[in-house]
């Protein structure tokens, strides 16, 4: 379970928000919304410990997340605004390095997001919606108990954006959690609303 306790961020003199408590259960999905520049990217960011806490704690089974960043890092995937793509790479290649970092069937992967016939495409050549169902492929790879997505349908056709709903439910199924900023609606079914 992640649990947050008061968290508070401040980026220069900013506090882009303060007193934050919420708790993930195995299986459970939270939205985060609010306008923009609210602070869902940066919350976003602190849980994958890429920023420090001005204030408060997280814990990860009532333990501090952070006292072993790398057990930290291994528990989770973080799929940010960027889809983090080498543009002379082909799609397969691409997908290739994160199944070595962590494991898993990148043809299965490739074939979920429904990018198995552009395998062998160069990822310049993809379309946008094309380069981020390559990185939500991602998150087809190894398990991991925890995925933090920021906007993670934009640029997605309807019939991309179903096939995530169905990666997020195997996700949810096996009681992994997902925490994901949005403006649009997601196909996350009884998620609950963190309003920043």
């Amino acid at each position: 379970m992640l649990h947050a306790e008061n968290l508070a961020c401040r980026r220069g003199e900013r506090v882009v928000f303060a007193g934050l408590s919420f708790k993930v259960e195995p299986g459970a999905a939270v939205l985060l919304t609010g306008a923009n520049g609210a602070g869902k990217s940066t919350l976003l960011r602190l849980l994958a410990g890429l920023l420090a806490p001005a204030e408060g704690r997280l814990l990860w089974q009532e333990a501090d997340a952070f006292a072993d960043r790398a057990a930290h890092a291994g528990r989770l995937r973080y799929l940010s605004h960027a889809d983090a793509l080498k543009p002379a790479l082909t799609t397969r290649e691409n997908l290739g390095f994160f199944a070595r970092l962590w494991g898993g069937d990148a043809g299965a992967a490739l074939d979920e997001l429904g990018l198995a016939p552009l395998a062998e495409l160069p990822a310049r050549v993809l379309s946008s919606g094309q380069k981020r169902r390559l990185a939500l492929a991602r998150l087809a790879l190894a398990p991991a108990a925890l995925w933090l997505l920021d906007e993670p349908t934009v640029g997605l056709d309807a019939v991309s954006v179903e096939r995530l709903g169905a990666l997020l439910a195997r996700h949810r199924a096996a009681g992994g959690m997902v925490l994901a900023a949005t403006h649009l609606p997601l196909p996350l079914p009884d998620a609950r609303e963190l309003r920043l």
